[in-house]
């Protein structure tokens, strides 16, 4: 059982990871264009920090909340 408090840090968490690591992935595209290492380092790190917030997921769905009980 967890506290729902928790569970709501996760969920912002996991968006947070979600939306950053696109973030960054799409301006590792945008800047290989200039500078290929930059650019492919910001595309990995992206893509990276994206999976962790979909594994975060699979995670939060396994999770139960405390029934007050």
């Amino acid at each position: 059982m967890t506290a729902p408090k928790t569970l709501q840090r996760l969920h912002k968490l996991i968006w947070t990871l979600i939306y950053g690591g696109l973030l960054a992935l799409v301006l590792g595209i945008a800047t290989a264009r200039t500078d290929d290492a930059i650019g492919w380092s910001l595309m990995v790190g992206g893509g990276l920090v994206a999976a962790a917030g979909v594994v975060l997921i699979g995670v939060r769905a396994r999770l139960k909340a405390d029934t007050g009980t």
